[in-house]
């Protein structure tokens, strides 16, 4: 069975238990989670929070991006969150990588060639901890963004325990 017929069918599952309730579009936490794509990492259990209660935003690394941004800027400006929290993990594939490998990877497993690629900035680290400070500064110095804290987590894969590295 592909993954398609998977999802349909887990979803006429899921659909089926759904508790259709009145939920307004802003997060009833107040708060924005920018997180890494990780697959062995998910935010909305590891920082205890249900259906409706934030806005979890994903890229590779969670790292502040103009998308990630873009998304930031329309949940605390518009849609009323005051605090934000920004979740890397340990063993993450960034760690350690560099622009030039990984567009060097993504031309092979394409087929095309590296140019085309060398706009892409992957935004690589050697220090998950100071990445991620990076990461809470660039929300906290943004003046687009209208949080009032901004914490930082770093999420272990072999524990699932987080360990604040940035107090918000």
């Amino acid at each position: 069975m592909s993954f398609r017929d998977e999802a349909l069918e887990a979803n006429a599952s899921y659909a089926s238990a759904f508790v259709a309730t009145e939920r307004a579009a802003p997060p009833s936490r107040r708060v924005a989670v920018l997180a890494c794509m990780d697959a062995r990492l998910q935010p909305e259990g590891a920082l205890g929070l249900a259906l409706g209660e934030a806005h979890v935003i994903r890229n590779a690394g969670g790292r502040v991006t103009d998308d990630a941004v873009r998304s930031l800027v329309l949940s605390s400006a518009v849609l009323g969150t005051r605090e934000a929290a920004v979740v890397h993990h340990t063993d993450c594939g960034l760690l350690g990588a560099t622009n030039e490998g990984l567009r060097a990877h993504v031309a092979e497993a394409t087929g095309t060639e590296t140019d085309e690629i060398d706009e892409i900035d992957f935004l690589p680290f050697d220090d998950a901890e100071r990445a991620l400070l990076d990461d809470v500064r660039a929300i906290t110095r943004d003046p687009r963004l209208a949080f009032d804290t901004v914490s930082g987590f770093l999420y272990d894969v072999r524990t699932g325990r987080l360990r604040e590295v940035a107090p918000g």
